[in-house]
């Protein structure tokens, strides 16, 4: 190889790491696709926040349109996104809000629901992950749109803002049918 061609080979090795950089600088963490999407919730089973005696599990979604919201206690995200929490609770009659309490404590949780309020019918108690992980949870807050059907219509990484359901979530779901729409791709 002559000395000009050895030169070039690091320059052509920095443009193409620069490359990759550029383009993972430019996307959005919150919007990794999820395999669920279109798919049957995964099957859990777990006792009930504060109610150990109660289960939640697969049943509590069929029938109607659910938001199962991933949050802990210790996660600052999801006590910013709480307040939006109890205004969609206020709010949406046709949709029922699951809590899914993740890699937290029973005391740390209930502690936070008594002081900000609860937005949720139920929430699952997972302190060890068993359900999060075949949910693909990876951090708190997430919050899966789920049709009368157990199918999961949607996925939202991050908090729940402002307008969330108006401009995310409310579009991927039928509220007359209460099923999942085509996908908007």
């Amino acid at each position: 190889m002559g000395k000009s061609l050895k030169f070039l080979v690091p320059l052509a090795l920095f443009a193409g790491l620069v490359a990759l950089l550029f383009f993972g600088l430019g996307t959005d963490p919150r919007k990794v696709p999820s395999p669920l999407v279109g798919k049957p919730a995964p099957a859990f089973s777990l006792p009930a926040l504060g109610d150990p005696a109660r289960t939640v599990s697969n049943a509590d979604l069929l029938g109607q349109v659910s938001l199962v919201n991933v949050w802990a206690s210790w996660c600052y995200s999801c006590r910013a996104e709480h307040a939006q929490l109890m205004r969609l609770a206020r709010e949406l009659k046709e949709v029922q809000i699951l809590g899914l309490n993740w890699k937290d404590t029973e005391a740390d949780a209930q502690q936070m629901l008594r002081a900000s309020g609860n937005p949720y019918r139920v929430s699952a108690f997972d302190p060890d992950n068993r359900a999060g992980i075949h949910w693909g949870v990876y951090g708190a807050p997430e919050t899966f749109l789920v049709d009368s059907e157990g199918r999961i219509c949607y996925k939202k990484i991050g908090p729940v803002e402002p307008g969330t359901w108006e401009t995310e979530l409310a579009p991927t779901i039928d509220l007359t049918t209460k099923k999942c729409k085509e996908s908007r791709s």
